[in-house]
């Protein structure tokens, strides 16, 4: 036994529980990992293997007797008539029928569809009307129960949902100090069935498989993971927790996700922790009134349908789980991420906004049983109520003791990255100590899932969503720290296309680093304002203002009559693609960029530009030329454009960039713009 297992029983016995015991006898039965660990955690919840094993037959002859198998429906209720009363574990559901003015109880594996139950055990366990729970239920057999002519015979007399009576909130808080942050998010992962050691956990790994409880800690957490089809999407909210609900394509209605105007029954935001729409690849909901309220639902956590409903609040997250069919490189090449969502969402831009974490479910690996554990981690039914605890809590505000969020994110940004880090602070941090360190590892990591959705938006909805360049300041340091998106890159990070009207690539150094530097420029019609974002540079925006001023002062000479920058505001983006931060020496990247968004042209695929210009436009020589032009052309340029006063430095250059790379020079502007279209 490792010492990580030996300090989960010392602190935790009755409630963790080893899980290849749980997969053990799990066996053939279809029957929830929940409802299973909560009949095994009191009586396995130990080291002695004999005692573990008398548990597992304990467990199995439970399992025998009382769980109901599908196959064996008929038998099962032959015995409740003979019997009289029989004990079932089974998942129960309960519908109106309005034609009677009744209430009929529903045992799905006991293919029981109308059992007679009463208004005071449905009011003990609303649940049972919002997709069922899971429980130990009485079922007794009375042949005078009768509606006309025809008997109704099985009556519930008594349900216990399966989950636990009581739950100590501090317990897990006060043991907490006890382990590090690694063996802590090893225990989460391990409660979840994972094992955190196997071969493929990253600490990057690690991170998307603990984030797809973060909807389970804090309430109102909009969520999108897309991925291919078996890797364990939906696990969480199916068999983790009798607090999550899961939704099938295309069965929400208004009705049953929010409120029933013919009862006033409140919908299933109301009644669980988190609903996930699994396969939302395809039809979503099932009628087109949905989709305004899930909007107003996912900005404010209320809604109205209207009526004499009045607004309503509620506090259920939302996870919209989707499949890949084909690699993400391929998709971005012609189109978004979202487009293999259902069409009612893939290409509105105001709901997609709403979904504050993008989960890149591509990303996980495909499951051997080697990354399942042997070892304990709490017991379903413990762990459920942990998370579901730890919604009273909130760290929305933990980032402001240490960070600022960087000028372009919005409202509609901000909100969903203070949740993810407050539920990630939930998770790994029950007793409320953290250090800076942990703030800023969950904060990169929040940034990244939110900008994932704006780079979508970005490419559905174009300059609404421009300034994707998110980022975070060290309030002590006052750095600013710019996050990425990994699969924005692609294989090049340099397209090998015509490069879009405004965008073209640079490399800076100090003289000694060198990054990879994307310059995006947009105009638009207005009073010939300058922004520049994406850089805290001084030095880089001396250098694109000088540009622009030049481009202003001879803008007979280089713009075409009709075109003046007196009436277009410019906005000029500095991406950091690889290296720390953007040196000086943009200027002939920012003169292209502005140029040929003015005339709408599109530039030279693989375009670098490189060397800088002056106010009075003369081309200055570009510094560490070599490093510049490898940089580019490793990155997949397929022409970089270098000032002339370079020249001699072109025998300094290996081969194997000079064959694949065109190098043309220019001496002034006008030689800058004939060689970069």
């Amino acid at each position: 036994m490792i010492e990580l297992d030996s300090k989960l029983l010392d602190q935790f016995k009755g409630y963790v529980v080893r899980k290849d015991v749980v997969r053990s006898v799990k066996g053939g039965a279809n029957v929830p990992v929940f409802v299973l660990e909560y009949l095994l955690a009191n009586s396995c919840s130990t080291d002695d293997e004999e005692k573990i094993q008398e548990g597992i037959e304990s467990v199995k002859r439970v399992l025998r007797e009382h769980y109901v198998n599908s196959d064996e429906a008929t038998l099962v209720q032959a015995k409740i008539r003979e019997r009289g009363t029989y004990k079932i574990i089974d998942k129960i559901s309960v519908r109106l029928d309005p034609s009677k003015d009744k209430y009929w109880a529903e045992m799905s594996n006991l293919a029981i569809h109308d059992a007679n139950i009463s208004e005071e055990i449905i009011s003990q366990h609303e649940k049972m009307m919002m997709g069922g729970i899971w429980a130990i239920i009485d079922v007794d057999y009375d042949s005078t129960m009768m509606i006309g002519k025809k008997i109704y015979p099985f009556v519930v007399s008594k349900v216990r949902p399966i989950q636990l009576s009581n739950f100590e909130d501090d317990k897990v808080s006060r043991a907490r100090s006890l382990f590090s942050n690694e063996e802590w998010l090893d225990v989460l992962l391990r409660s979840g069935g994972y094992e955190p050691e196997s071969e493929g956990m990253t600490e990057r790994m690690k991170m998307l498989l603990l984030s797809r409880f973060i909807p389970l800690v804090e309430a109102n957490f909009n969520m999108a993971e897309l991925g291919p089809r078996s890797s364990g999407k939906s696990f969480v909210f199916k068999e983790l927790s009798p607090y999550s609900m899961l939704v099938s394509g295309g069965q929400g209605t208004a009705a049953s996700l929010f409120v029933n105007n013919s009862s006033g029954q409140i919908g299933a935001v109301g009644k669980w922790d988190a609903i996930c729409f699994d396969e939302s690849t395809d039809e979503l909901f099932k009628d087109r009134e949905v989709v305004p309220l899930m909007k107003d639902y996912m900005e404010s956590g209320s809604f109205s349908r209207g009526g004499k409903s009045g607004e309503k609040a509620a506090n259920a997250s939302i996870i919209l789980n989707g499949n890949i069919n084909q690699p993400v490189e391929t998709v971005l090449q012609t189109s978004h991420l979202f487009s293999p969502f259902s069409e009612k969402i893939c290409n509105d831009t105001a709901f997609l906004d709403r979904i504050g974490f993008f989960l890149p479910g591509w990303e996980v690996m495909k499951f051997a049983p080697s990354n399942f554990t042997n070892h304990f981690g709490f017991s379903t039914d413990f762990f459920s109520e942990f998370l579901h605890t730890q919604r009273k809590m909130t760290y929305t505000d933990a980032i402001d003791k240490y960070f600022t969020l960087g000028a372009q994110m919005k409202q509609r940004d901000t909100k969903p990255v203070r949740k993810t880090v407050s539920g990630l602070i939930k998770l790994m941090h029950p007793d409320g100590e953290f250090s800076k360190e942990d703030v800023r590892k969950y904060l990169v990591w929040a940034i990244e899932m939110r900008r994932r959705v704006k780079e979508q938006l970005k490419r559905i909805g174009g300059m609404e969503f421009w300034d994707t360049n998110f980022s975070y300041i060290d309030k002590e340091t006052q750095e600013e720290f710019f996050v990425s998106v990994p699969e924005e890159r692609g294989t090049n990070l340099i397209e090998d296309a015509p490069l879009a009207p405004g965008t073209c690539y640079t490399a800076t150094s100090d003289g000694d680093k060198v990054s990879l530097v994307k310059v995006e420029v947009i105009t638009m019609p207005g009073n010939g304002k300058l922004t520049i974002t994406g850089s805290t540079s001084t030095e880089a925006k001396e250098d694109i203002k000088n540009t622009y001023n030049y481009i202003r002062a001879n803008e007979r000479a280089i713009l075409s009559q009709g075109h003046s920058l007196i009436h277009v505001d410019v906005t000029v983006q500095v991406t950091t693609l690889l290296g720390v931060s953007v040196h000086k020496g943009i200027g002939g990247a920012v003169f292209a960029g502005i140029v040929s968004s003015i005339f709408g042209r599109n530039l030279k695929s693989g375009l670098g530009v490189i060397g800088n210009i002056s106010i009075g436009g003369a081309i200055e020589r570009a510094l560490n030329f070599n490093d510049r032009v490898s940089m580019l052309s490793e990155n997949g340029a397929k022409n970089v454009l270098v000032p002339m006063d370079n020249l001699a430095e072109m025998a300094t250059l290996p081969a194997t960039i000079l064959g694949k790379t065109d190098i043309p020079f220019y001496a002034n502007t006008q030689m800058l713009i004939q060689k970069m279209i």
